[in-house]
């Protein structure tokens, strides 16, 4: 088990006549990642519309603001009840068994362009043993192939982009290892959290983006950019690439600080407590029993 605080803080300054937002930025509930305490704050008294996607669980918070500064603040502490098993005994899962639900995670979208990789991929991991080693495989690719910059990319960069250019940010090393791993029929999603663990030389806390690949019926974390430590992801948005999980989109003119972000693991006195720390076995923290209807 392993226990984190974290506060997100966003600041803005809205210009007349107002502007929307749309925020991901509270934690989702999965069933292995239990919200504990969690407190929202908006500076200015306006409206709150929360919604909640039930195939993510991701939680979006939408409001209209009045011209003038505006601040939202998010606070709370998290219990993390990790899946863990050895890589080995983690299989992939052929097309004919997939849910429906995951069955979209197959798919090009517009940042992972995976029929575009596809002659790519199967040249380079084809022939592997199919499993969890075969998507280490493709993040241990991704990684040796690509430098993390920062502010080396834009909102416009996509898989193609830095394969190309062979420098990225997390949000690049993410869509370039989802297009590959669906080009080989892993489903694949693209994941925000926050960067815990993340060498200081880097920056500034922030929010990550890494990786979900559907194997053995669960969800297990990759993190291609290498900057941060899975067992410290807590999972806030989800998609097919970051046009699904933006932590804030705006609608209007706004000018803006860069996000305040802090994240702490704390130990507990429940058995079994421990601090996050990097491991070779499979990770999940959305792990689950087989699908009733492939029980046999």
């Amino acid at each position: 088990m392993v226990r984190l605080e974290l506060l997100i803080a966003l600041r803005y300054v809205v210009a007349a006549p107002g502007a929307d937002f749309i925020f991901n930025i509270q934690l989702a509930h999965t069933r292995r990642q239990w919200v504990l305490h969690e407190q929202l704050n908006v500076s200015q008294p306006v409206p709150l519309l929360m919604h909640t996607d039930p195939a993510t669980q991701a939680r979006s918070l939408r409001l209209s603001a009045a011209p003038g500064p505006l601040e939202v603040s998010y606070r709370a502490t998290v219990d993390l009840d990790h899946l863990v098993l050895p890589a080995a005994a983690i299989p992939e899962v052929p097309v004919a068994q997939l849910p429906p639900d995951v069955l979209t995670y197959l798919y090009p979208s517009r940042y992972c362009q995976s029929d575009l990789l596809n002659a790519l991929a199967m040249t380079e991991f084809g022939t592997l043993p199919h499993g969890y080693a075969r998507v280490q495989a493709i993040q241990q690719w991704v990684q040796q192939r690509v430098l993390f910059k920062s502010s080396s990319s834009n909102s416009m960069t996509s898989a193609i982009d830095t394969l190309r250019d062979g420098v990225g940010v997390c949000r690049d090393f993410a869509h370039l290892m989802i297009a590959l791993c669906r080009a080989v029929n892993i489903p694949a999603r693209f994941t925000t959290g926050i960067d815990f663990g993340a060498d200081p030389t880097l920056g500034p806390t922030d929010f990550h983006a890494y990786v979900e690949a559907y194997l053995g019926h669960n969800w297990y974390l990759f993190d291609p950019s290498g900057t941060a430590i899975p067992m410290g992801f807590v999972r806030i948005g989800t998609g097919h690439d970051a046009a699904d999980a933006s932590f804030a989109t705006i609608f209007g003119a706004v000018s803006s600080e860069a996000p305040h972000i802090e994240i702490a693991a704390q130990l507990t006195t429940q058995p079994g407590s421990m601090l996050p720390y990097r491991r070779a076995e499979g990770v999940s923290t959305d792990g689950q029993t087989l699908p009733q209807y492939w029980v046999r």
